[in-house]
């Protein structure tokens, strides 16, 4: 049987694939019905599959961002910090962002519960 934080990886793989994808569906399923997200591009935080949804559509509306997950870093409290190298376009191509961030996600029941932004340990950053 796979560890924990392998299955926990796949789930944000997976997670990651169907944003990039635009399958809203797809990435819904992964969260728990009471998922708390931030809403990044806007402020403030959408709580449930369908404030989610709303966002993402209002945020692809208006910019084009691609996420890909870099490396998975399991902590010892349960949460796994994801490196993601972004790059956000705006809808004419232009390249507004090009960096890497960090998302700290908080996984229970196999579902993503939470997801927050944050910034990297410097020493992630190969500097």
């Amino acid at each position: 049987m796979p560890d924990q934080p392998a299955l926990e990886i796949e789930l944000l793989r997976a997670a990651y694939a169907a944003f990039n994808a635009r399958d809203i569906d797809a990435a819904l399923a992964l969260m728990a019905p009471d998922v708390h997200w931030p809403k990044a591009f806007k402020g403030g935080f959408a709580r449930g599959p369908e404030e989610v949804r709303a966002y993402w559509t209002e945020q692809w509306s208006e910019i084009n961002p691609h996420v890909e997950p870099v490396t998975f870093h399991p902590e010892d409290d349960g949460k796994i910090l994801v490196e993601v190298h972004q790059v956000v376009r705006d809808r004419a191509g232009t390249v507004l962002a090009d960096e890497h961030v960090g998302h700290r996600f908080t996984i229970e029941h196999g579902l993503i519960q939470a997801m927050e932004v944050c910034s990297l340990p410097s020493s992630d950053l190969g500097a």
